[in-house]
């Protein structure tokens, strides 16, 4: 290693060849690769400047808290380190760097990180040369606070410069302590999305369209967390999903903070969400489209008859409602009534055979009377969702809601409003789960089943689950004990049992990745003899 500059970094590997090493050197596993820092050693006028040479461990463990674009937000970190040297590690007692990829949407989320970063603390004591890093939401709100609370943490980068996570652990081990937040993107292009991905499944993938929110909505951080929206190129999205397909991916997944308003700041007026989807229509090789999150004000009637006409859009739709009462909707600011809401879903129904529907709902927003939750209710039960999302009021720093402290609704009131409401959509979902017992679908495999249910009627549990075309989760059964069924393969599966979250299906018959019917869901045919 002659010649090598100061202040850098270098990869080396260790080929057995030699033990020697010095300091933080030493016992270097033979073939493995490390991360060697040269800095200039400290002089006195005495003493010539000396070049000084340490190794730090290269495995990361990264927990991510919140949603799905946080999710592939992680997949992107790490394919970066990975490119980069590092090892990844499901174990964080062996990790010597921790990544923690925060969300900030609830006051539990901000709870939730310091809880954690209270843990790695007693573990840094006895791993001195741990590194700690924070990322992702919370971290582009707090910034330099972040620090202040937790002074063990080395990186502190948010969600505009998460391309620059390797640069930053290299000055925090070369330097010291990092924050480096960015306002928004450098520019249009959204620089995180050119990072290298390492997915967790195979046959499923997330696909970025758009980054950021032009909402409003006054009680949601996430336009000053992600910025305005940022649509990306059309034909740029298409070769990525074209990509994943090469690479054996079935089933992709649209995601950004408002989809269907995806494309407006690239022609300036018009969506193009509903022509990205029957552009990826054409993909002969994905066989399922989802997408997440839709605004019901921005639900364009061309995007519902795209998903009716477009094959491989699944028949699913995540509509967050927020409330049922005009006037808190007026007061979140979603920019639509009650009314406009159910019409459009009406429609949605009408074109969309088998549509299966779910959204999000807040319970004491401030203000909220008991009128205003009846009528939320009163939605509810119209709407008769598949499965709903319930969400006690969190007022986030920054936000409209959050000033309205003398309008709080009482924790006791909230909490009875929370379980009343719950009735309601647990109810909704279990008789929706119960109509479809007795139909033959078509499951698309997802992975083990972490609940491993007990057998049925005879039946035995494959300990894997998987999901139908309306996002269904389905515990996986079999007459014969020992079956198995790889991840990403396509089964065809008659449901015996239902609960609210879930149901229960006897495979029928399994064909091999990529390969499948064209089964959106039946009920058999009786036997006539």
């Amino acid at each position: 290693m002659t010649h090598l500059s100061p202040v850098a970094v270098y990869r080396v590997f260790v080929d057995g060849s030699s033990d020697q090493g010095g300091g933080r050197g030493s016992h270097l596993s033979p073939v493995a690769v490390y991360r060697v820092f040269v800095g200039q050693a400290s002089c006195t006028p005495s003493s010539p400047r000396t070049s000084s040479l340490f190794i730090v461990g290269n495995k990361v463990f990264i927990r991510t808290f919140g949603c799905q674009m946080n999710e592939h937000d992680s997949e992107r970190l790490t394919g970066l380190l990975e490119s980069d040297g590092y090892e990844t590690t499901p174990l964080l007692e062996e990790a010597d760097v921790v990544v923690l990829n925060t969300c900030c949407i609830r006051e539990n989320a901000d709870n939730k990180l310091y809880g954690a970063l209270g843990q790695l603390k007693s573990l840094k004591k006895h791993k001195p040369d741990l590194k700690i890093a924070v990322g992702g939401c919370l971290a582009q709100k707090d910034g330099d606070r972040l620090r202040e609370r937790a002074d063990h943490v080395d990186v502190v980068f948010g969600t505009h410069n998460l391309h620059r996570l390797s640069v930053l652990l290299d000055r925090a081990n070369l330097h010291g302590p990092v924050t480096e937040i960015w306002a928004g993107p450098d520019g249009k292009a959204i620089p995180a999305l050119s990072l290298p991905k390492r997915s967790k499944k195979t046959h499923s993938a997330w696909i970025t369209i758009q980054r950021g929110c032009n909402n409003s909505c006054s009680f949601c951080i996430v336009p000053q967390v992600r910025g305005r929206e940022i649509s990306r190129p059309f034909e740029e999205i298409l070769q990525e999903v074209a990509d994943r397909a090469a690479a054996g991916v079935v089933e992709v997944t649209l995601l950004g903070q408002n989809v269907n308003s995806y494309g407006r700041d690239l022609t300036g007026r018009k969506p193009l969400f509903a022509e990205l989807l029957k552009a990826i229509g054409e993909i002969e090789e994905i066989k399922r489209v989802r997408f997440t999150s839709p605004h019901p004000k921005d639900l364009r009637l061309e995007t519902i008859d795209a998903i009716a006409e477009t094959a491989n859009v699944c028949e699913q739709l995540h509509l967050p409602l927020q409330s049922g009462s005009n006037r808190i909707l007026a007061a979140m600011r979603r920019g639509y009534t009650a009314e406009r809401y159910l019409e459009r879903l009406d429609i949605a129904r009408r074109r969309i055979d088998d549509l299966a529907v779910t959204t999000d709902i807040i319970v004491g927003f401030p203000g909220e009377t008991e009128g205003d939750f009846e009528d939320t209710l009163a939605v509810v039960a119209e709407a008769g969702y598949d499965s709903a999302y319930t969400f006690i009021f969190s007022p986030r720093p920054g936000t409209r809601a959050a000033e309205m402290q003398d309008r709080f609704i009482p924790p006791d009131v909230v909490a009875d409003r929370f379980n009343r409401l719950l009735a309601v959509t647990e109810r909704s979902a279990l008789e929706k789960n119960r109509s479809r017992i007795g139909r033959i679908e078509e499951v698309l495999v997802d992975g083990p089943d972490k609940k491993l249910r007990v057998q049925h009627e005879g039946l035995y549990s494959l300990g894997s689950v998987g999901r139908t075309r309306q996002g269904k989760l389905v515990h996986l059964m079999s007459s014969v004990p020992g079956t198995t069924v790889a991840a990403g393969a396509f089964a065809t599966v008659r449901n015996i049992d239902a609960g609210p979250h879930h149901l229960q299906g006897e495979i029928l018959s399994v064909a091999g990745k990529g390969e499948r019917s064209l089964i959106k869901s039946t009920y058999p045919v009786p036997d006539e003899r």
